[in-house]
This record gives C-alpha cells, sequence and structure tokens, in this order.
C-alpha cells in the first residue's frame, strides 16, 4: 500500500458503513457532472455496426479533433482506449445500474450498518427515517431479513443490501437483537423516503470561526449549507473553513449553487467548452449567506470534479484562500448515447474551465509540454483574459496567470495556495496491515464501544485518549485476528494507533461532527487555515 494513501483508506474505513434504503450513491452525481443522458436510441444490431456507430458519435460531438476513421478496424474497448480516461463504453448491465442510479431511487429502512464477525451491526440510524420509528437503534445486530438468516453467514455486502433496501411503501421484516438482550424481536419495517444532510460535519472550532465538511455535492447541498450557515450564524460565526478533502464531486448545479453562497452578483463561476460543444457560462445570482466573511477552503489529491470547480471559482475570483494538496484533476464533460440492446457510450464533449480559463484536467495522453503549449496558444489568441504580460505564464515548466498579485498555478487541478504536504510518519507495512485487515473498526465495535459513553467522550474530546490497557487488549486482538506484530514497526505507528482508536470510537459514539472534532485538534491544514484566518 502507497503510504499516501493509507489515511484516507482509514477514513474509507470509518465508512464502511453503508446507507441502506436508498443511500446508495454509485454514480448518482454524473448527471449533472457532465453526463447527459441522449435520449435517441441507436438501433446497432451488430458489433461492426455498433464501431460505426461510435465513430459517426465521435465525429460529431468528441470534445477534441481526431482522425476517427483510423479507429474503425478496432474493437470497441481498444477504440475508446485511443479517447480519454473517462470515455467508455457500458455493456447492458453496467449501463442499466448507472441509468438506474441517475434515476435517483433513494428509499429504503434509513440506517447504516458494519458486518462484524458475519453480522450486521447497526453503527447509525437515520433520525426520524423509517428504521428509528420502528424502534431500531445503533448497536442493534440484524439477524434475519425477512426469512433469510444473515447472521454468521458470509454474505456479500451486495446481497445483504438487496434484501434491505427496496421501494418506498414495501415491508421488510427484520429480527432484531437489542444489546443486552437474549431474546430477538421481529419488527416490521416499511420502507419510505430518508433525508440525509449533504453537510458531513459543522461546528464552531473556536468563538469566532466555524468548520464545515462536505463530501459530496448532492442534491440538497446548497439547501442544506443555507441552514448551516444561517445556525452557524446565531453562535457567533464570522470566518469558515470549509473541507472538501477526498470530495469526488456530485452535482455541477451544486457546486456552482454552493459558490453562489460566497461570491458576489453576475460573477462566472466556471464554463464548458469542446470542438462541437459551444461554450456554456455559468455565473452567479447573489444573495448567498456568506458573502462576506473570511474564508479558508481545504483541498487533497481526492477533491475532483465539482469540488475543483468550486475551489477553482474562490480562488480564481480571491474570495477565499486555498490550502492543502493538488487536487485531483477531473475536468471532462461526458455525454451517454444508449444503443438498442441496452449498452450505451459515455463520450467525452467539453472541457470544463475557472473564470481565468484553467482547464481543471490534468494531462492524460499527449504530455504536459503538449499541454503547455496548448495553454500558450490560448493566450496568444486571446481567449485567456489576465492581467498576466506573456513572459509570465509559464514559469519552472508550471503556467500560471497572476491574479492581484499572486500566481495562480494551471496544469491541471487546482494547485493550493498554500501547500501543506502529507504527512507519512508512522506509516508502515504493519500499520497498512492492520487497516486493510479492518482491525481497527473491528476492535472499536467489538470491543473498546463498550468500555465508554457518548456523554464522557463529548465531555471529554479535546484531552481524551485510549488507556494503556485498551492498547494492549488492541494488540492481542490483531493477534487473534492472524495479524503478526513487528516490534520495530510497531513502535514507530504506535502513536497513530492510538490516534486512529480514538478516531474510530468517536464516529461511532458521535458520529461524524464527534470524528471530526477529535480530527481536527492535530490536523495540519486546519492549523494552517486558522493561522490565515487569524483564529
Amino acid at each position: 500500500m502507497k503510504k499516501s494513501t493509507s489515511l484516507n483508506l482509514l477514513i474509507a474505513l470509518a465508512y464502511c458503513v453503508t446507507l441502506i434504503g436508498g443511500m446508495y450513491l454509485g454514480y448518482r452525481f454524473l448527471k449533472d457532472q457532465g453526463f447527459q443522458v441522449q435520449k435517441d436510441i441507436r438501433y446497432a444490431n451488430t458489433e461492426e455496426e455498433k464501431v460505426e456507430d461510435i465513430i459517426h458519435i465521435i465525429k460529431k460531438k468528441y470534445v477534441d479533433d481526431i482522425n476517427a476513421d483510423s479507429l474503425k478496424h478496432l474493437p470497441i474497448d481498444s477504440l475508446l482506449h485511443q479517447l480519454d480516461p473517462h470515455s467508455a463504453y457500458l455493456p447492458p448491465t453496467e449501463a442499466f445500474e448507472l441509468s438506474e442510479a441517475l434515476d435517483g431511487n433513494f428509499e429504503g429502512v434509513g440506517v447504516e450498518y458494519y458486518i462484524l464477525n458475519d453480522t450486521l451491526l447497526v453503527t447509525n440510524v437515520i433520525k426520524d427515517g423509517p428504521a428509528f420509528s420502528s424502534g431500531i437503534r445503533q448497536g442493534d445486530k440484524i439477524l434475519k431479513v425477512d426469512t433469510t438468516v444473515v447472521s454468521g453467514r458470509s454474505l456479500p455486502r451486495s446481497a445483504m443490501m438487496g434484501k434491505i433496501k427496496g421501494k418506498k411503501g414495501t415491508t421488510v421484516q427484520l429480527t432484531i437483537l437489542h444489546p443486552g438482550t437474549s431474546t430477538p424481536v421481529l419488527l416490521n419495517v416499511k420502507r419510505g423516503k430518508v433525508e440525509v444532510s449533504s453537510i458531513d460535519a459543522a461546528y464552531m472550532i473556536n468563538p469566532e470561526t466555524a468548520y464545515i465538511r462536505i463530501s459530496k455535492f448532492g442534491a440538497t447541498t446548497d439547501a442544506d449549507f443555507g441552514n448551516t450557515v444561517k445556525n452557524l450564524k446565531a453562535k457567533g460565526m464570522k470566518k469558515m473553513v470549509l473541507d472538501l478533502r477526498d470530495n469526488g464531486g456530485g452535482y455541477l448545479t451544486a457546486a456552482t449553487s454552493l459558490a453562489n453562497q460566497f461570491l458576489p452578483e453576475n460573477k462566472l463561476i466556471v464554463y464548458t467548452q469542446g470542438k462541437h460543444d459551444p461554450r456554456t457560462d455559468y455565473f452567479t445570482t447573489g444573495g448567498g449567506e456568506f458573502e462576506q466573511g473570511k474564508l479558508a477552503v481545504l483541498i487533497n489529491e481526492n477533491s475532483a470534479s465539482a469540488s475543483e470547480i468550486f475551489a477553482g471559482a474562490i480562488q480564481d475570483l480571491n474570495r477565499g484562500i486555498i490550502i492543502g494538496r493538488r487536487s485531483f484533476g477531473k475536468g471532462l464533460v461526458q455525454e451517454q448515447f444508449a444503443f438498442e440492446d441496452g449498452s450505451a457510450l459515455n463520450l467525452t464533449i467539453a472541457r470544463y474551465y475557472t473564470p481565468l480559463g484553467r482547464s481543471i484536467q490534468k494531462p492524460y495522453k499527449r504530455g504536459y509540454k503538449a499541454y503547455q503549449n496548448d495553454l500558450e496558444d490560448r493566450y496568444n489568441s486571446g481567449e485567456l483574459t489576465s492581467d498576466a504580460p506573456k513572459a509570465d505564464s509559464l514559469m519552472n515548466n508550471m503556467p500560471y496567470i497572476l491574479k492581484d498579485g499572486k500566481k495562480i498555478f494551471a496544469g491541471g487541478g487546482i494547485q493550493p495556495d498554500i501547500y501543506v504536504k502529507l504527512d507519512t510518519i508512522g506509516y508502515n507495512k504493519f500499520y497498512a496491515t492492520l487497516l486493510q485487515k479492518k482491525v481497527f473498526i473491528d476492535f472499536v465495535f467489538d470491543v473498546l464501544a463498550d468500555r465508554y459513553t457518548a456523554d464522557y467522550l463529548n465531555k471529554t474530546v479535546s484531552i481524551f485518549n485510549i488507556s494503556d490497557k485498551d492498547y494492549v487488549d488492541f494488540l492481542k486482538y490483531a493477534e487473534s485476528k492472524k495479524i503478526a506484530i513487528d516490534t520495530k514497526q510497531l513502535i514507530a505507528s504506535k502513536p497513530l494507533i492510538y490516534k486512529n482508536l480514538k478516531l474510530m470510537l468517536y464516529k461511532y459514539y458521535l458520529g461524524d461532527n464527534g470524528y471530526y472534532k477529535a480530527h481536527n485538534l492535530s490536523d495540519a491544514m486546519i492549523k494552517q487555515a486558522l493561522t490565515y484566518l487569524g483564529s
């Protein structure tokens, strides 16, 4: 495992619980992220006819110039590999799953669960959702779904999800074992619509500064954010840290609406353009909840697409400071074309550009020098408008634009104004094995959760740490999972083990808000943000 991915894997494990009942994300955000489903059905019956149809579509729609006729004798997958990383052919099953996700069927019972020792452990119940109303609570174990025994069986997660989620109005019978009891109870849960906030965490990090984390741009992000800001303003918020780390994107309209919350009227947020797709501009309308007040936006290498659109607009328009590491660089718009047999073509038709004309997409085929040359051509043609002289457009092989005396770098993705390197101290093979084998989260759910209470953790967040006994028991637990203890590597990773057990415990008892309150106490990017904000 690469060291740079270890922290993200830990966070992923913390979210290893699955939202039952329609909170399946999958590709749900692709529609406004660039996917425009073409309703015209293509009547290709053979592989050869399909190839001809695809080549015809490429000629009419593809984002760049390409000699499509040279692709005629290639199979479909090889043909599309000559294009970009995001143009793809979907077989009928995959196309159906994508279409189903785009239709937005997010209905079910509203629980999060984790598979612990082949048992479904309920780790969170959405308040006021169907499961909550039926009496299901955190810590319950699901033994049976209708007549199917799920406890003690190594069923794949997809199979378990398929048995619990379903359409609004239908009923599922769950056999539940409450903590501290030995007799299971039968609960009939009527599936319904489950409302989930787009805001993962929001709290006052100090008397004037709020912390808000958004991990996806969903349909309700704008409304959720507006309500959150109003509540935080009532608590004294004047400054904000907005955390978009590991935010892989979502609805384009959610990103532009969020930008509108910070920017004055009639400001260009982003535009899209392709060889055959005319330029489309997205402007602010004004009236946002946080047009005034200092802002720091956090990004990293997993912040992509809609996150990059937002961060690029904030940076180009000098609305706030961008802190972290260069973002992913996903700035291509796809359109979907359906075939009669149920398969589909997702073809890139345009690129996203920041207000100053920077392409968000990182170079993927022709090399970085070609990308630089393209940028220089756009300067020469006048497409890129900036107060930067032509000689300043390249520096140390990195294109940039001068904006009010500040260098804003291009080259794909969003380069932060303040760079914070990834801290890899303590990350080693032994620690990576603990992550891969899910020992942290298993130990917390199986053992550690019984030793603490939510009230105690909430009151001691700034000073709490697990005990030495907890640590020793964790090592014994790891050995019981057939993990070999490497003493030298254990000593190096010990501080991380203490920290991550604390974070998993706070996640379990206090949800995302608790997790990030504990995490942010020692987070390097948070420290940089608070320094910038003067907090």
